[in-house]
């Protein structure tokens, strides 16, 4: 049996050449510049072939597709103070604790949204994503979602299905291979009605890193305690790790301003800030 890989004939046996296929990726994008070409490391266009299993074209068009939208977006010159509103309730933030593996931890929290705006809780998202992958630790190339249910109901988390489907797309199409795993810890059944109808937007390989969790459930304890140490592991998530998760609207609105400097200096935006302060930028807080 013959299967096309990246534009040849392989036998489906003989093993890929990876390193190859990085180096064939790079020439078919081309000559790049500026960000783009800080932004295609070797690193990204391997996740890039493992999202599209090695398939040279499919990678390439992929990556050309995340190149124009970053181009046009611009994730990389978000600043805090553009999306603080939207993190007001502590909605989404930073994990003080890591996974089994060293892999960084968002805690997503539905149950504390806040706005309306679907634009603002994507531009809010990439931000937060942007932030988290500026501070992955040397090696590590991925993240884990922890997304609590405490307190969600449908009439209170106003996020519109073309939102949830919105944010699928970009964290899908210019994210890949950055989430290891999405544990959704105690959704109510009426998630999963909703769950229901934006799943036939998530690819299928998102799609088995997603874990329903549930407290006291023999099935979801075990899931638990292959990607958590239990003594690392906060008491509210089944865990012995005894810490404060209280999120605090000022403290972490001043770590995403040191953050947002960090993030200037490395993608080199300190002569190209389109406007935005480099200085000290002002943001409105709220302690949560």
């Amino acid at each position: 049996m013959l299967q096309k890989w990246r534009g040849h004939k392989q036998h489906e046996s003989e093993p890929l050449d990876h390193e190859k296929l990085i180096q064939e990726l790079r020439t078919a994008i081309g000559p790049l510049s500026g960000h783009a070409s800080k932004f295609c490391t070797d690193a990204c266009l391997k996740r890039y072939l493992e999202a599209r299993s090695w398939n040279l074209e499919k990678a390439k068009k992929m990556l050309q597709d995340t190149l124009e939208w970053r181009s046009n977006y611009k994730p990389h010159e978000i600043r805090w103070e553009q999306v603080a509103q939207e993190g007001e309730t502590g909605k989404v933030s930073r994990g003080n604790f890591v996974d089994r593996f060293g892999r960084p931890v968002l805690i997503m929290r539905p149950g504390k949204q806040n706005t309306k705006t679907g634009e603002g809780n994507v531009r809010h998202l990439v931000y937060l994503t942007e932030n988290a992958i500026l501070n992955l630790p040397q090696g590590q190339e991925q993240m884990t979602w922890l997304v609590d249910f405490t307190g969600y109901s449908l009439s209170a988390t106003n996020i519109q299905p073309k939102t949830s489907r919105d944010i699928i797309n970009v964290l899908q199409n210019h994210y890949p291979e950055r989430l290891a795993i999405i544990i959704l810890y105690n959704p109510p059944k009426l998630f999963q009605a909703f769950f229901k109808v934006i799943s036939y937007f998530i690819d299928p390989k998102t799609y088995l890193k997603i874990k329903f969790v549930y407290p006291n459930d023999k099935d979801s304890i075990e899931i638990m305690n292959s990607y958590f140490d239990t003594d690392n592991l906060p008491s509210e998530f089944g865990g012995k790790a005894n810490l404060n998760l209280k999120y605090d609207h000022e403290e972490f609105s001043k770590l995403m301003i040191e953050d947002d400097k960090k993030r200037i200096k490395f993608w080199g935006l300190d002569q190209h800030t389109n406007g935005h302060s480099v200085e000290e930028p002002q943001v409105e807080t709220t302690t949560t």
